[in-house]
Order: C-alpha cells, then sequence, then structure tokens
C-alpha cells in the first residue's frame, strides 16, 4: 500500500507516493538529491533551480556508473578482506584453545 511521503529539496516540499517499505530510502535519495543540489547552488557556478537540478542529476548518475563500473574490483577487495579476517579469527581461536590445554 502507497502512503504520500514529503520530501523537501531546496526549500520546497515534495509529496510522493510511496510503499511503507520503501519510505526510508527514498526519503534518503531525497537527502542525497537535496544536499547535492545545495552544493552546486553554493559553488555559485550555476544559476537556476532546473539547471541545478540536472547538474545534480547527472552528478549522481555518475556516482552510479562509477560504482556499477568498480563493483567488480570492490568485491575482489571485501573478498581478500574477508579471508584475512577469517585467518586472524581462526589464529586467534587457535591461540586460546593452547591456552586451554
Amino acid at each position: 500500500m502507497s502512503s504520500p511521503v514529503t520530501v523537501n529539496i531546496l526549500g520546497k516540499e515534495y509529496q510522493i507516493a510511496c510503499p511503507e517499505e520503501e519510505k526510508e530510502a527514498l526519503i534518503a535519495s531525497a537527502g542525497m538529491v537535496h544536499d547535492n543540489m545545495e552544493k552546486i547552488r553554493q559553488s555559485g557556478k550555476v544559476v537556476g533551480v532546473d539547471r541545478i537540478a540536472v547538474m545534480a542529476a547527472l552528478n549522481i548518475a555518475h556516482e552510479l556508473i562509477q560504482f556499477q563500473h568498480d563493483e567488480g574490483h570492490d568485491l575482489e577487495k571485501i573478498n581478500n578482506k574477508i579471508s584475512q579476517l577469517k585467518e586472524r579469527v581462526s589464529a586467534f581461536l587457535d591461540e586460546d584453545r593452547q591456552l586451554e590445554l
């Protein structure tokens, strides 16, 4: 069931229909858009809310594309880190067992 959620972006309120389970993600997304647009507006290089919105959309899309592109590399780093942590935990447990004997 969708219910309206009110978000504020650059001082303007928007009501958006949203399923209850996606409410937090919508609020976080609106916060990200607001922060990005505010940063662009404060730079003074872009004038007009419509242009600021387009620049913010391009910035966010660029970040998403970078994330998607780097995902495979990051996944490898995460798996390596997990392996290192497993080894450290195993070494600690082995050391703890030796102390009990």
